[in-house]
């Protein structure tokens, strides 16, 4: 627990002794200072917010957002080295409303005492329930707690709204290639803390490996850097290490596919299949596909995503797609994974490659609007249902006229009540709507010429 450090840093002085010779590197490589900091630019760059607020002192409270490996903890040790407050450190999983309550007293006699504020770090946030953030609340408004809190999970679904209100939530992005490959050749060659006591013959495909299958997670890289070079120094003429392609590749598992079925990931990636196939991109539709699949997604909720997209965004302008998008949902079903994936792309991709009318969706949901918000309407006389004696001597039916009874199909008359006036299906000239377009067009004529006729 943290409520007892002495020290302005993740850890207190003993501590920090042993973690200097036992500590994982990519403990020991922790920046500290901004300058170290790598990556996340948009808010650490020279004139960014968090920046400014370092360099003023003036830190506000705040939520690290983003993947593991990102830099959340790292830039709390920087804050924690750079800070004039108090820094205090809580891990979530660990922690109790108790220790909570400690440090928020220490903090309030530190205050009265001296003026200096406290800085609290909770890493996993998301991991406290809401009762245990609600302690915070009160004394993070009033100024006493400058609060940070990490956490891999949206914060605005795990974390209480009211300390969302009081705190700028700053979103990091998955490191670059670029980021990973100087945080791998920095550790290579620092010799206080990182790897530089070896010298290491570092082979730019090895590094580029790690940069690529760690996914933009620092931690998982250098752990595998460390793995590689201190499993190789027993087998190396004194201290010298080559650490080339396949050693990277056999110090860190194949990559794996960050994907939380419940979570962000799952919805993003669902957003990002569904919005590709709108518009029209088949190659991004199979990718963001492909990365469901990997990670594990219900294969059933892949076809409902295709086949809403299909009666939603292509519609009438290719009614094909919605017969191949229910066929992909049956084949999904009935076989499963790996074969189901073939039925899933080719639904998927005729999806995307259809042309593009929602003219039947807006009719439905205008429609449905009507319905809930306007009063509703007769269903007429010539309309309702005359199956049964007692409907006859009523009237209801009886001046029906059968289409098929007429030239073409059709006749002029209400299936509205006399006066309503609705226009819900608008088709568009796109595909095979062109089509439905052109004969309610012809439609309309015949019913303008019934009425003139009528008239006259």
């Amino acid at each position: 627990m943290g409520s007892g450090r002495d020290e302005k840093t993740l850890f207190g002085s003993s501590e920090r002794a042993n973690i200097a010779s036992a500590a994982p590197l990519a403990v020991r490589m922790r920046p500290r200072t901004l300058d170290e900091f790598v990556g996340q630019g948009h808010f650490v760059g020279e004139g960014k917010l968090l920046r400014r607020m370092l360099e003023a002192d003036a830190l506000s409270s705040l939520i690290f957002y983003g993947q593991p490996g990102a830099g959340k903890t790292s830039l709390a040790n920087v804050i924690a080295n750079q800070t004039k407050a108090e820094f205090r450190y809580l891990s979530a999983p660990a922690a109790s409303v108790k220790d909570i309550r400690d440090v928020i007293a220490e903090a309030k006699d530190r205050l009265g005492a001296g003026g200096r504020r406290t800085v609290l770090f909770i890493d996993e946030i998301h991991r406290f329930n809401r009762a245990q953030q609600d302690v915070l609340l009160d004394d993070v408004e009033s100024g006493v707690l400058i609060f940070i809190g990490a956490t891999t999970e949206n914060p605005f679904f795990a974390v209480n709204s009211p300390l969302i209100s009081r705190s700028t939530v700053f979103y990091f992005e998955p490191l670059s290639e670029e980021d990973v490959l100087k945080v791998l050749r920095w550790a290579i060659s620092d010799k206080e803390r990182g790897l530089g006591k070896f010298e290491i013959e570092a082979d730019e495909k090895a590094l580029k490996y790690l940069a690529t299958v760690c996914d933009g997670d620092a931690r998982k890289a250098l752990t595998a850097l460390e793995v590689g070079v201190l499993s190789s120094a027993g087998k190396m003429p004194a201290t010298r290490i080559k650490f080339d392609l396949q050693t990277a590749k056999d110090s860190i598992q194949g990559k794996t596919i960050d994907y939380d079925g419940t979570g962000d990931t799952h919805y993003d990636l669902a957003s990002a299949f569904q919005k590709s196939m709108r518009g029209s991109d088949p190659d991004a539709t199979v990718y963001w596909l492909a990365r469901m699949i990997a990670g594990g997604e219900d294969v059933r909720f892949i076809a409902r995503r295709i086949a809403v997209c299909a009666a939603e965004d292509v519609g009438n302008a290719d009614p094909m797609a919605t017969v191949l998008a229910a066929a992909a949902v049956q084949i999904s079903e009935f076989v499963g994974l790996p074969e189901a994936q073939l039925a899933l792309a080719q639904a998927a991709i005729y999806v995307a490659c259809a042309p593009k009318s929602n003219a039947s969706s807006s009719a439905i949901w205008n429609a449905a609007g009507d319905v809930q918000n306007e009063p509703t309407v007769p269903v007429p006389k010539h309309l309702k249902d005359s199956h049964y004696p007692a409907a006859k001597k009523m009237g209801f039916g009886a001046d029906y006229k059968y289409p098929h009874s007429f030239d073409g199909g059709f006749v002029a008359q209400d299936y509205l009540p006399a006066g309503v006036k609705k226009k819900y299906y608008r088709p568009t000239e796109r595909g095979y709507e062109k089509n439905i377009s052109h004969y309610l067009q012809k439609l309309e004529s015949l019913i303008k010429d019934s009425k003139a006729n009528h008239d006259n």
